[in-house]
């Protein structure tokens, strides 16, 4: 075949990538995955390669673009210490059903088992790469030889959005580098046309209709869906109110009277006190985990539950379940109900696990989070890590009404937010709000580096408690509090950042109103902004709530 017929395996990949409607690819740099970089600056430019900090990170950005856009993630890295920093992230879109496909770069095969340099073939002795990540991903393979690629790559693609979670390819440099006249063809994608209910979900639902109340219990499944109006055309028919999981703020108006607020152990107890009244449970795109369903074990006992997903939940044996394509299926609950949709009962309004507020000199968790929600635009994109600080911003911070609320609760690693936050950036183009605690910073927030070089519109939030506070807390409440390893030195985040990069608008803060002031400012750019914060206060947790059932704390002195 002449030259022009034939390109680089890179090339074929990158080519594909473009004509899949894929426009970022997110990683780190490396000897081993340089050949694709190249293949990307030499495209037709629709495919941006954008390189981060750290691997962890740089899957965090493509999970937080496809979660902000719905489009397919996709993560470069290079071989060895590179490949094994991109697990934790692969862990993560594992658990939290996130399309992602990873190309990680290989040794070349001439030196596998030979002593290579980052070797991870399995062979002679060598690390086992296809193991490891097979453990990780819906779908894994090595391209042996250049014209693979043609089959592996729409094969893998297929794999992550069918699969919902990653997929892997290993792929070594010389494999890259060959030349290739077989082009990837995608597969085709069935869209599954809405069909009649199960009969006994259909009656379990006609049933609830007239027998309510009915409880719906939403989770991230939604938003892989994209079956926000179903959720909402559902909640309507059956007169329901509706709670939402903590990985799955933004599925429903928060606004919305028939928003009952968020399930959990971070959640609020009006979702309870709604359970408790509930005849029927319906849960939509979620098998109702732990994070989601603690403090409401109790009130399940005796209630009917039908659930819309893939598997059956975690709780409730005895639970009805309609496996079919979430949207297409609520679709055709939608339909089948007939008749007057009835009215939604009335309940007490959205309740909150107990709480300080600021006093004096004492700023308190609440009102920062408040004086946050007020500066958030409607369509923003927010994005918060787990631990003390995701517990606040989840109980308090409202979804933005025409934007995204992210949180990583699959595997819950610190310093998720940074990478994910910027991944938001890049897809919507929006105002993004990155909230996370001075802990995830340390570990992650050199990404604030990444939104600088690409001039990203991404404001950053750091709760700084000079603490890992989650793991201060627990000490405090179940072991003697007499010593903590998670209390740390004060340190001035927002003067060290506006050292480190002259062009970012970054300060501390210790009043409200110093904060309400530095986010009014305007900027197009990136910004940071870190809140000195109380490390003795307890945030909004259910295992750390006192007995009494007050929603305020008596702040200590």
């Amino acid at each position: 075949m002449p030259d022009a017929e034939r390109k680089r395996v890179v090339d074929r990949i990158v080519d594909h990538l473009d004509s899949a409607g894929v426009r970022h690819v997110f990683g780190v740099h490396g000897a081993n995955v340089e050949d694709l970089y190249d293949a990307i600056s030499h495209g037709s430019g629709r495919v941006a390669g954008v390189v981060g900090k750290h691997e962890f990170s740089a899957g965090a950005m493509a999970e937080g673009y496809h979660r902000a856009s719905n489009r397919l993630a996709v993560v470069a890295a290079t071989s060895g210490g590179g490949a094994l920093n991109l697990v934790p992230a692969l862990g993560e879109a594992y658990a939290s059903g996130v399309p992602l496909l990873a190309l990680i770069g290989q040794p070349p095969t001439s030196l596998e088992g030979r002593g290579a340099f980052q070797d991870q073939s399995g062979l002679n002795g060598s690390l086992n790469g296809p193991a490891l990540f097979a453990a990780v991903s819906r779908f894994c393979a090595r391209v042996e030889k250049p014209d693979e690629i043609a089959d592996l790559l729409p094969r893998a693609m297929h794999a992550a959005e069918r699969e919902r979670g990653p997929a892997v390819l290993l792929i070594p440099k010389d494999v890259q580098q060959a030349l290739t006249e077989l082009e990837p063809v995608d597969l085709p994608v069935e869209e599954e046309e809405p069909g009649e209910l199960d009969g006994q979900v259909l009656r379990a639902l006609e049933s609830a209709r007239s027998g309510g109340p009915t409880l719906i219990v939403a989770g991230s499944g939604v938003v892989r869906a994209d079956a926000r109006a179903e959720l909402a055309g559902l909640a309507e028919r059956l007169g329901a109110w509706v709670a939402v999981e903590p990985d799955a703020k933004d599925v429903f108006d928060n606004h919305d009277p028939r928003f009952v607020g968020v399930a959990g152990a971070n959640g609020h107890p009006s979702v309870r006190r709604c359970l408790d009244r509930a005849r029927t449970l319906v849960l939509v795109g979620t098998r109702f985990p732990q994070v989601a369903r603690a403090g409401l074990e109790a009130s399940l006992q005796g209630t009917e539950i039908v659930c819309f997903d893939r598997q059956a939940p975690h709780a409730g044996d005895e639970a009805l379940l309609e496996t079919g394509e979430l949207r297409a299926s609520l679709r055709s609950a939608v339909q089948q109900l007939s008749g007057e949709a009835p009215a939604t009962p009335p309940h007490d309004g959205l309740d909150f696990l107990p709480h300080e507020r600021t006093e004096g000199d004492r700023i308190a968790l609440r009102e920062v989070v408040g004086t946050i929600a007020d500066a958030v635009p409607d369509d923003a994109v927010v994005v918060s890590d787990a631990g003390n600080t995701g517990c606040g911003v989840l109980h308090f911070l409202p979804a933005p009404a025409r934007g995204r609320y992210l949180l990583a609760l699959g595997m819950g690693g610190m310093g998720f937010s940074f990478g994910a936050g910027i991944g938001a950036a890049f897809a919507t183009g929006r105002r993004t709000f990155v909230l996370a605690g001075d802990g995830s910073f340390y570990m992650h927030g050199m990404e604030v580096h990444t939104a600088v070089e690409h001039d990203l519109p991404v404001t950053f939030v750091i709760f700084n408690n000079n603490s890992h506070a989650a793991c201060k807390s627990r000490e405090e409440l179940f072991y003697d509090g007499e010593h903590t390893y998670n209390a740390f030195r004060d340190s001035d985040i927002g003067a060290g950042i506006a050292a480190m990069f002259p062009s970012i608008r970054a300060r501390t803060v210790r009043t409200l109103d110093e904060l309400r002031a530095f986010l009014a400012g305007s900027t197009t750019g990136p910004s940071l902004v870190s809140v000195e914060m109380r490390p003795d206060e307890m945030p909004p947790y259910l295992p750390f709530v006192p007995t009494d059932d007050s929603t305020e704390r008596t702040s200590p002195k």
